[in-house]
């Protein structure tokens, strides 16, 4: 990911909690030499000081076999808003607009109920943990053959993250006062993206 240095985010922390408040992911692979993209939950775990990501896709889906050794891309994104040069006290300058980015590498793990129940059972149980902790009972209480049928329909996988990259791109080339009246106008607009990225603006502001 194109990352000038202003908008560079390394903070591990800072980007899991991202990762994890926006999930439903982009999976990007190549398959024979042609990107392949999923958009998918994904659930996001850390262990020590390692990343790792799970979820699963539908068995009928070609991208999973570019999986076990080629790397694939998880992209996260957030709100995002366009952000006009009428707001700056440049009279020359031009439109852009701001976002957070999160960029996961790595290359997923195949999971395979024939080859690992416990695992797929494991991947299958994080993720009602982690989208609707409620319905476990729901899934328990299913008969096996439902179970097991609807878990030979997916292939699971486990991503180790190997590179992590974040963009937070909230006008931070741009004056103090550029950056405050941008943030105070996307806080008082109608549109809740536009408010949400004036909320990181202004956070991004008193951290500095």
């Amino acid at each position: 990911m194109y990352r000038p240095t202003a908008f560079q985010e390394d903070n591990i922390d800072k980007l899991v909690a991202f990762m994890r408040a926006n999930s439903f992911a982009t999976l990007v692979s190549s398959v024979e030499a042609v990107p392949c993209a999923s958009h998918i939950p994904l659930v996001i775990a850390m262990q020590g000081e390692v990343v790792k990501l799970s979820g699963h896709l539908s068995k009928q889906n070609p991208q999973w076999q570019a999986f076990g050794s080629a790397e694939s891309l998880a992209i996260f994104t957030g709100p995002h808003a366009y952000i006009s040069p009428t707001q700056y006290e440049k009279h020359e300058s031009v439109p852009t607009w701001n976002y957070i980015a999160v960029h996961a590498y790595g290359a997923p793990k195949i999971i395979m109920l024939n080859d690992s129940p416990k695992a797929m059972n494991k991947m299958i149980n994080q993720m009602i943990d982690a989208y609707e902790v409620d319905y476990q009972s729901h899934w328990d209480g299913l008969s096996n053959q439902f179970r097991e049928g609807m878990m030979d329909g997916i292939v699971g996988f486990e991503m180790t993250v190997t590179r992590l990259e974040g963009k937070y791109k909230l006008s931070q080339n741009r004056t103090q006062v550029d950056r405050e009246t941008v943030s105070n106008t996307l806080l008082q607009s109608l549109d809740p993206a536009a408010r949400a990225v004036g909320v990181e603006m202004k956070q991004n502001l008193e951290s500095n």
